[in-house]
C-alpha cells in the first residue's frame, strides 16, 4: 500500500497502556475524535453499541493509521502528523479504519477526502521531515560482489544525463526481493536495488535499466493530479523509453 496507508492491523507489538496526556480520552481534542468514531460506529454498525475506544496519536514515521480489536476494546492509534486535521478528515479515517475492521464498503467520499489531504503540500512536507528523522533506513554498501552501483549511477549519469545528476546514496538491499526490483527513497536520497540482480548471470544492461528508472524517479518526483499521485508523469515515461537497451532489459526482468 502506498505511503499514507490505513490499516486494520500493526506490528507485532503490545499496545501500552495509554497513559500519556497526550493519549489521555480526557484531553480535548481525543474527546472529539472518540465522539467521531462513536458516531461512525453506529453508521456501520446501526443497531450496535459501540464498544469502549482507546485512542492516541502515535509517533509513526510515516501517515499510518491503525485499529485493533482486543479483548472487547477497540485500540486506535492515529498518526501525530494528523493532529489538528479538520474533523471531516479525522471522519473519513474513522470510517476508513472500521469499514475495514469489519469488511465494509468503504465510502468513496471518505477516502478521496483522506487522499486528498494527506496528500495535500503542508502533511507531504510534514511526512518527508519524519521520514527523514523517525524512519530506519538500513543502507547496505554500493559495491556488490559483481557489480558497483556507484559506478553503475556514474556511467548513466555521464551517457544519458550529460553528468548533471548529484548522486544520491546507492545501496543494495538487505534481502534478496523479488517484488519490488528497486526503489528511490527521498527522505533519505538513496537508490536501494535488490540484491538477487547481483549475481553473474544478470546482464549488466538489466542493472543498468533499473538503477536508470530509479534515476528517473528522482529527476520527475511525484506529482499530485487531483486526489492522486502521478508516480509516472508523461515527462518520466519518455525519457524512459531513450533508454538504449530498453526492449532487452524489460524482457529479462520480465522473466524473473
Amino acid at each position: 500500500m502506498p505511503r499514507g496507508k490505513v490499516s486494520n492491523s500493526s506490528p507485532q507489538r503490545t499496545y501500552p497502556e495509554f497513559t500519556k496526556a497526550r493519549a489521555n480520552l480526557s484531553f480535548t481534542v481525543a474527546d472529539g475524535i472518540l465522539t467521531i468514531f462513536q458516531e461512525c460506529y453506529r453508521e456501520l454498525r446501526p443497531g450496535s453499541d459501540p464498544p469502549p475506544f482507546a485512542i492516541e496519536f502515535f509517533a509513526f514515521a510515516n501517515v499510518n493509521n491503525t485499529i485493533r480489536l482486543r479483548e472487547g476494546k477497540l485500540l486506535v492509534r492515529l498518526s501525530d502528523l494528523l493532529e489538528g486535521a479538520p474533523d471531516p478528515v479525522l471522519r473519513a479515517i474513522a470510517h476508513i479504519l472500521l469499514a475495514k475492521l469489519y469488511r465494509k464498503s468503504i465510502e468513496r467520499a471518505h477516502a478521496t477526502r483522506y487522499r486528498r489531504y494527506i496528500h495535500s503540500h503542508h502533511i507531504r512536507q510534514k511526512a518527508h521531515l519524519v521520514r527523514q528523522t523517525r524512519g530506519r533506513k538500513q543502507l547496505g554498501p554500493a559495491k556488490g560482489r559483481v557489480y558497483d552501483l556507484d559506478q553503475i549511477f556514474e556511467d548513466l549519469n555521464l551517457r544519458l544525463f550529460g553528468g548533471m545528476m548529484a548522486r544520491p546514496q546507492m545501496s543494495w538491499s538487505q534481502a534478496r526481493a523479488r517484488n519490488q526490483l528497486g526503489h528511490y527513497d527521498p527522505a533519505h536520497n538513496a537508490i536501494v536495488v535488490s540484491r538477487i540482480f547481483d549475481h553473474p548471470a544478470v546482464p549488466r544492461y538489466a542493472i543498468e535499466y533499473i538503477v536508470y528508472h530509479e534515476m528517473l524517479h528522482l529527476r520527475h518526483p511525484v506529482e499530485l493530479n487531483g486526489s492522486r499521485r502521478c508516480i509516472h508523469p508523461p515527462e518520466f515515461r519518455a525519457e524512459e523509453k531513450l533508454f538504449p537497451q530498453l526492449e532487452a532489459a524489460q524482457r529479462f526482468l520480465r522473466r524473473l
